[in-house]
């Protein structure tokens, strides 16, 4: 599988335009940087405003401006950049989200979520980039790496009391190849411990948007697609986390096959 992966994306790279690159990446990363700094500077005024008229916590205030920040980053490319999202109609909180890890940029498409009241589990390095670490933490976005369980689980038992969503990247890393890597159990772990299902996501083309060790971007089809929720309590015993991610897992790597080989015809 991986070589036909490593292919298609010889394949992709050949069939770009040279001009459509040129005008990519001449178009987004000075955008890009402009949209970050201008959203640094704005953010206290945008946080103080957002809350007056709300009402609501810092966290949930924090997030929604997070998820205008990252829509923002997409439609920036999204003259060279195709975008959809599938499957999401019966998508409803509370739950847990899992989606493949393929490129920096996965992050920012989860701005295209019909939610944005979503809190991220991730690893500890993302907490070490100093221009958003505080919002980060304002956020309430869990260290999962390092962070103490039970305030993971009591931060995530807030957010599913109010229809809240919580996402992992479950293989903890991006994958260099295209192809599934193995899962960590924590997403699985809490499923079991509070009864909220999980929600598979399967992401493709963000490995074309920004191939691994490159810096250029090139033109992509980016397709977001949920899969039916994963029922913890189909998984039974002290190991039924194990089971589930295991499920879970071959579930995903099953449609990932199917939708890069759809995005070959």
């Amino acid at each position: 599988m991986t070589g036909r992966l490593d292919e298609r994306r010889r394949s992709e790279a050949r069939k770009s335009n040279p001009v459509q690159v040129v005008l990519l990446n001449l178009l987004f990363y000075p955008l890009m940087t402009l949209w970050i700094v201008a959203g640094i500077i704005a953010s206290p005024l945008c946080l103080v405003l957002c809350k007056l008229v709300t009402g609501w916590d810092w966290g949930r205030v924090t997030r929604y401006l997070i998820a205008i920040h990252g829509y923002g980053l997409i439609v920036i490319i999204s003259p060279l950049v195709g975008f959809s999202r599938e499957q999401f109609e019966n998508v409803e909180g509370p739950c847990i989200m899992v989606v493949n890890h393929l490129s920096f940029f996965d992050s920012y498409f989860m701005a295209a979520l019909p939610t944005y009241d979503i809190i991220f589990a991730v690893g500890a390095w993302p907490f070490k980039m100093y221009w958003y670490t505080l919002f980060m933490r304002l956020a309430r976005y869990l260290d999962v790496e390092q962070g103490d369980w039970d305030e993971v689980t009591r931060t995530c038992t807030e957010s599913f009391s109010r229809k809240g969503t919580v996402l992992f990247f479950p293989e903890g890393h991006r994958s260099r190849t295209g192809k599934l890597q193995p899962f960590y159990t924590g997403a699985f772990r809490l499923s079991k411990e509070t009864g909220v299902p999980i929600v598979p996501l399967c992401i493709t083309g963000t490995d074309q948007l920004l191939p691994p060790g490159k810096f250029a971007l090139h033109p992509a089809r980016v397709r977001l697609r949920a899969l039916p929720p994963v029922d913890p309590a189909a998984f039974p015993g002290n190991n039924g986390h194990a089971a589930m991610r295991r499920a879970v897992r071959e579930q995903m790597a099953q449609t990932l096959k199917e939708m890069q080989g759809e995005s070959c015809l």
